[in-house]
């Protein structure tokens, strides 16, 4: 039986999974929630997917819901199947990083644009997330014009953006995808994450040893990097009045020259688009927001957090914890 014949059958019923292993106060933990809702939105989207947020058990908790009659082992097999069989396309080109000419991305999506279709746009949603070809980052004599790229991009040396990525969709297992999900998080996962916790953050300073060690292997909460990854195209980028590039939930503060990422806490059930647009409020980047008008939206909770620089010639990026607003 097909998983739309499955939810026709299902249809007078929901099944709701608490993901209990996702803080929606860590901003991994929130673009992981988001990138579960797309994937199985787009495997079963005849279970009408939506979600929620609780604070039940204390932090925020992402609730998932869909007319299927899975059980969590189930989820965790139907996500692992449909994410090993998406295309990614965009992942596999020959540069690791976007610190890359402009000139490069334009012939990206170039070719991305004339590649999408109606039933597959997937290329072209990741070309958008990743930046702009119009937007560059400067211009030095004798070099080519760089590309301004999406402030999630936060790795650098070894940990190359697109490298990471793409180290992370060919590496992960189901298994991994359950704990993240279902499980306190215990970072057990060797390698790097995509710098998106702020638990990654490995200061010299505060810790018993030398991080840069062979000893002080680097952690990292695969399945969640994983799902995150399906997020970003809820994320594209954009040109803006100044002329530099924008991303969704993205404001540069005054006097500051990194950027900070503001994202809500719903409490109504609602599906894949309305997330798309929730996330897209000018209100959630004010300095105070409106609660009155947010609460009537069923917004119930805004994380902030600080994306800074770190790194001897500040090459790296990490995002500080989230602070409700």
């Amino acid at each position: 039986m097909s998983i739309d014949e499955t939810a026709n059958e299902t249809a007078g019923m929901r099944r709701e999974y608490a993901l209990s292993g996702l803080d929606g106060g860590n901003l991994l933990g929130f673009l992981a929630a988001l990138g579960t809702l797309k994937a199985v939105s787009e495997l079963a989207p005849g279970a009408d997917w939506r979600m929620r947020w609780t604070d039940e058990t204390g932090p925020w908790r992402p609730v998932l819901a869909g007319a299927v009659a899975w059980e969590p082992d189930d989820l965790v097999v139907e996500l692992a199947g449909y994410l090993a069989g998406t295309s990614n396309r965009v992942l596999y080109k020959d540069e690791k990083t976007l610190n890359i000419p402009a000139a490069t991305f334009r012939n990206w999506a170039i070719e991305a644009q004339e590649s999408a279709t109606a039933d597959d746009r997937r290329y072209a949603d990741y070309i958008a997330a990743f930046g702009c070809e119009n937007a560059v980052a400067g211009y030095k004599r004798g070099q080519p014009i760089q590309l301004q790229h999406t402030p999630l991009s936060a790795t650098s040396g070894r940990q190359q953006f697109l490298g990471t990525i793409r180290e992370t969709v060919d590496r992960v297992k189901p298994d991994q995808l359950h704990r993240s999900l279902f499980e306190q998080w215990q970072r057990n996962d060797e390698k790097w994450g995509l710098r998106w916790d702020p638990a990654e953050y490995r200061s010299y300073a505060l810790r018993w040893d030398n991080p840069a060690k062979k000893s002080e292997v680097a952690k990292t909460e695969r399945g969640a990097n994983r799902l995150a990854v399906e997020a970003l195209p809820l994320l594209p980028t954009a040109i803006s009045r100044a002329g530099g590039l924008q991303t969704t939930g993205f404001k540069q503060p005054r006097n500051s020259d990194e950027p900070r990422i503001s994202w809500p806490i719903w409490i109504c059930s609602i599906n894949i688009d309305a997330v798309a647009s929730v996330l897209r409020l000018d209100e959630l980047q004010t300095e105070s927001p409106s609660w009155r008008w947010l609460t009537r939206l069923g917004i119930a909770a805004v994380y902030r957090s600080y994306k800074f620089k770190v790194g001897k010639n500040g090459e790296y990026g990490n995002f500080t914890p989230g602070v409700p607003v």
